[in-house]
């Protein structure tokens, strides 16, 4: 949405928070944790959240599983989705959701996470469980990730009634690749749950940075060295992310700096959950069981626990996974197959972390005419091949960057067998002894800690909230990549051809939170007292530019597109032109939103445009 704004007056203060609280609002679980803000040194501690794990059962538990179950009226009236603090309830977050997910999949809603970065969509609509027959309810995306954050806000206000969470320093984690519009929708679920108008955004990758950080303390720089490059490889269970972190120095100090993320890669345990089932698919086939849809898309979600159980350190040699019959003779019953433990950890090492050239690339198969409309997973699911693209796009003359340093972070990464295989291709990449002391097989050094990758996130983000208050070690770097405007050239008109468009830099690469940048340049023309659409892109890659640079062209994919912004913005009194001539001030506020500023030549007035997301469907 695009608005014009007038000053107002300034807030009153609000009491000083007691805690900084981080919530890792993830694709397959949420976590929260917390750390008072007095002490010189955090300690971050961890919030058991009651939930329910079965029918009218309510316990405590580390993990909220991110699934919501769409109840039944029969759930409702049998007060079976009741809450200490919610009675009524027809619907159900957490455990006993994420069990439904493999029993009645057609009323369970996942991957609400990965919908909000999808601008294909109108994520604020009654989209979710994809594909569910029209007779179940639907929630948007926003309202599922607003309903997983509401429980945590809940179980906090149990936790510590004395400490509302809207008075809180709250830190809440999204991924490294979202981009503005994803996260203004999970900002406007946070402030829909309850969280505080001040919550901060905070990366995913570098919440797990952070996290080591506060686990090693000031023993940090015993560890690296300026001019050493820190990758943080992040594989959930819906996205992969990449991020790099320069370890520097100020005023004789060691400092780090973010250089680099990666682009939104949907890959993750999600999608080898998928190919779990695939596997299990013809094992049912050859015991001469064809499973419907309906058992399909049950048994991805029953493969998730096999997985995770397989791929443990102590997991056992074999494990069932099991569906609903639906033929007549089975009708109340299970069909069940045993999944072999070698033969599961060859298809997802091999599978999603191939053994790769450091020149290769993921594979781009040519797309179909039709296809059907849902998330854009990834063609090529091998995590492997999209990392070298990471390395090579962050490099100079050909050369990817080598990273010194690894840093594991992701669900996915709990199985030694992933860790081992991504250490050991990253070390064929550039030679043995890449890494020093504490290398996987020459490869970059392993930074150990994160011992539960679980929670890293969530500890991170606790521990970032209290570095805001002036503790601790802040990890430098601004915003992820440059953004631009599209300014439509003056010319003559062509039948059937659209005006040539530039590209002007309005905000740099690391361009720091509460901070603001002139543009100059030449005056443009504001469209007022109409509707019009403002085109924003945004360029992980090209951090040479500048605000006022103006592209004329570009390289096919060095540029992308931002969902785009359509307003009417009001025409001052006295104006007869349908534009106003104005210069550029850009904004990236505390939040992490950047602001435009168009501010008007001739007399001052100010029109702010931000980012948001369209009311409609693309």
């Amino acid at each position: 949405m695009a608005k014009t704004t007038s000053p107002t007056n300034p807030p009153t203060p609000a009491a000083a928070p007691t805690f900084s609280v981080g919530i890792d609002l993830g694709t397959t679980n949420s976590v929260i944790a917390y750390a008072r803000l007095g002490p010189e040194r955090p300690t971050v501690e961890l919030l058991a959240v009651p939930q329910l794990v079965a029918a009218a059962t309510v316990e405590p538990r580390p993990l909220l599983p991110s699934f919501v179950y769409l109840g039944t009226d029969a759930d409702r009236d049998a007060k079976a989705l009741d809450l200490p603090w919610a009675a009524g309830r027809d619907f159900a977050v957490g455990e006993l959701a994420r069990k439904q997910s493999a029993d009645v999949p057609t009323r369970t809603v996942v991957g609400a996470k990965s919908w909000l970065a999808y601008s294909k969509v109108d994520r604020r609509q009654p989209i979710l469980p994809w594909g569910a027959p029209p007779d179940v309810p639907k929630v948007s995306p926003v309202e599922a990730s607003t309903r997983y954050l509401a429980h945590v806000a809940a179980a906090w206000a149990a936790a510590f009634p004395d400490a509302p969470l809207a008075s809180q320093q709250v830190v809440l984690t999204v991924p490294a690749s979202f981009d503005a519009a994803a996260r203004d929708l999970t900002r406007e679920a946070a402030a829909a749950a309850g969280l505080p108008d001040d919550t901060i955004l905070l990366e995913e990758p570098q919440a797990a940075l952070y996290a080591w950080l506060a686990d090693r303390g000031d023993a940090w720089r015993r560890h690296v060295k300026v001019g050493n490059t820190l990758l943080v490889a992040d594989v959930g269970g819906g996205t992969t992310d990449f991020t790099l972190v320069g370890v520097t120095e100020e005023a004789g100090d060691l400092a780090l700096t973010r250089l680099a993320v990666g682009n939104h890669t949907l890959v993750g345990g999600d999608n080898m959950d998928l190919a779990l089932a695939h596997h299990a698919t013809a094992a049912f086939a050859a015991k001469g069981v064809a499973l419907d849809p309906w058992q399909s898309v049950s048994l991805w979600h029953a493969c998730r626990a096999a997985k995770e159980a397989l791929l443990a350190a102590d997991g056992p040699a074999t494990h069932p996974v099991s569906v609903l019959g639906r033929g007549r003779k089975v009708i109340g019953g299970t069909v069940s197959v045993d999944l072999e433990r070698d033969a599961v950890r060859q298809l997802l090492v091999d599978g999603f972390f191939p053994a790769a050239a450091v020149t290769d690339v993921p594979q781009r198969p040519r797309a179909s005419g039709f296809r059907q409309i849902g998330l854009p997973f990834e063609a090529d699911a091998a995590v492997t091949r999209h990392l070298t693209a990471f390395l090579s796009q962050q490099g100079q003359g050909g050369r990817p960057v080598r990273p010194t340093h690894l840093l594991f972070n992701g669900g996915v990464f709990k199985a030694a067998a992933f860790r081992q295989r991504l250490g050991e291709t990253i070390g064929s990449w550039f030679g043995a002894g890449a890494g020093g002391g504490g290398a996987v097989d020459g490869g970059p050094r392993v930074l150990e800690g994160n011992d539960d990758l679980d929670f890293a996130v969530a500890r991170g983000a606790a521990y970032y909230g209290f570095t805001k208050r002036g503790k601790g070690v802040r990890i430098r770097g601004g915003t992820a990549r440059s953004y631009y405007v599209g300014i439509e050239t003056a010319g003559l008109a062509i039948p059937g051809a659209a005006r040539p468009l530039r590209a002007l830099c309005v905000v740099p690469f690391g361009m720091e939170e509460g901070t603001s940048a002139d543009v100059p340049g030449e005056e443009i023309g504001l469209v007022v007292g109409e509707p019009a659409a403002f085109r924003f892109f945004s360029a992980a890659a090209r951090k040479q530019d500048k605000p006022g640079d103006l592209l004329d062209r570009w390289a096919e994919g060095e540029l992308e597109e931002t969902d785009s912004l359509e307003a009417n913005l009001p025409k001052p009194e006295g104006v007869d032109e349908d534009y106003v001539p104005v210069t550029f001030q850009s904004v990236i506020n505390e939040l992490g939103v950047f602001e435009l500023w168009c501010v008007g030549a001739a007399d001052g007035q100010r029109w702010k445009l931000e980012f948001s997301v369209r009311q409609d469907a693309e």
